[in-house]
């Protein structure tokens, strides 16, 4: 599914965390996908609230969780500044949507990292 959200295809998700090599390019390649494939689901389901919004963001935020491995695998991790930098994304998908009441923590609740 293509995303119609101009906003959403305007940006470039995790954008600084490229510009800095401890973070390697292929392991930010799959969190972009997964703030990508987290708007299309926004697009595809159109949730109706902040609960079934919370939902899409939790399961995309579980990917992150997964994804951890490859960041310690490559002699990285998800620590301040990535934790940040993704937090942020996830709150301009959740802005772009017209979820701007929606809470940055509550969006990434399933975190663990």
């Amino acid at each position: 599914m293509a995303i119609t959200n101009k906003r959403v295809t305007a940006r470039r998700f995790l954008r600084p965390l490229y510009a800095d090599p401890y973070f390697p390019d292929h392991v930010l390649d799959k969190g972009a996908a997964i703030l990508l494939r987290l708007c299309e689901r926004i697009e595809a389901e159109k949730p109706s609230d902040l609960t079934a919004l919370y939902a899409l963001t939790w399961a995309a935020t579980e990917e992150f969780n997964l994804l951890e491995a490859e960041f310690e695998a490559a002699g990285s991790e998800i620590e301040t500044v990535a934790r940040e930098e993704i937090g942020e994304d996830f709150w301009f998908v959740a802005s772009a949507y017209g979820f701007t009441d929606a809470d940055a923590g509550e969006l990434i609740a399933t975190r663990d990292w």
